[in-house]
């Protein structure tokens, strides 16, 4: 009776750790495949407007979402594609120029903007990949330099680092650290990114967790 109970237990317990990276994936997958298809599908209503004998069989809600994933994909290409030319640049700079015109826009905008422009970046005065002591000195975590800075009272060098969440990196916390207090890794803004998606799961096989990696 005793090894029936340990082999459900033991199969509950092997069930859950087989389902959880299945449900994160989806849990992912979801939330890109409805952002994209959100972006993608005003496009397609125009296309059911224009062939109104169409309009049935495009407005169908699976259809709609899937052409709407792959036009926004489309979309992203080829914008990628046009920004490496200079004509392509001088569009987005255009473009900025107008969205700095508007009050509330030009902050959130410029704000994420100068986010992506920092991490594509190689940073100066520390690692970008770091650990830092959160939420408590016995526990560390990941986090990415955006920022050095000087206190004005004391002339201590600080840095902002950004705490992305697992799964979703895109939210987390902002934390004001002492330079000295942080420690730098070797690892790649990828590397952290995956280790931070997985859950752990997928990382490099070293990690510098007492003491800083050597620059």
């Amino acid at each position: 009776m005793e090894s029936n109970k340990y082999s459900i237990s033991r199969y509950m317990i092997t069930g859950v750790f087989t389902v959880i990276p299945i449900l994160v994936t989806w849990v992912i997958f979801q939330f890109l495949f409805n952002l994209l298809s959100q972006i993608g599908t005003p496009a397609i209503k125009i296309l059911a407007d224009i062939f109104p004998s169409l309009a049935d069989w495009i407005t169908n809600p699976w259809f709609l979402s899937i052409i709407g994933v792959l036009f926004t994909l489309v979309v992203l290409y080829l914008l990628g594609l046009i920004a490496t030319f200079v004509i392509g640049k001088r569009i987005i700079e255009a473009f900025d120029y107008l969205i700095n015109k508007l009050p509330v826009v030009k902050v959130i905008y410029g704000s994420i903007k100068k986010l992506v422009v920092t991490l594509q970046q190689k940073p100066t005065e520390a690692q970008r990949v770091v650990l830092i002591e959160f939420p408590s000195p016995a526990m560390k975590t990941v986090g990415l330099v955006t920022q050095v800075f000087t206190d004005h009272d004391t002339g201590e060098k600080l840095a902002a680092v950004y705490v992305p969440t697992t799964p979703n990196p895109t939210s987390g916390y902002l934390e004001i650290i002492p330079l000295d207090k942080l420690i730098s890794t070797n690892w790649s803004l990828d590397e952290a990114m995956t280790f931070i998606m997985s859950g752990g799961a997928v990382a490099p096989d070293k990690i510098n967790y007492s003491k800083s990696a050597k620059s």
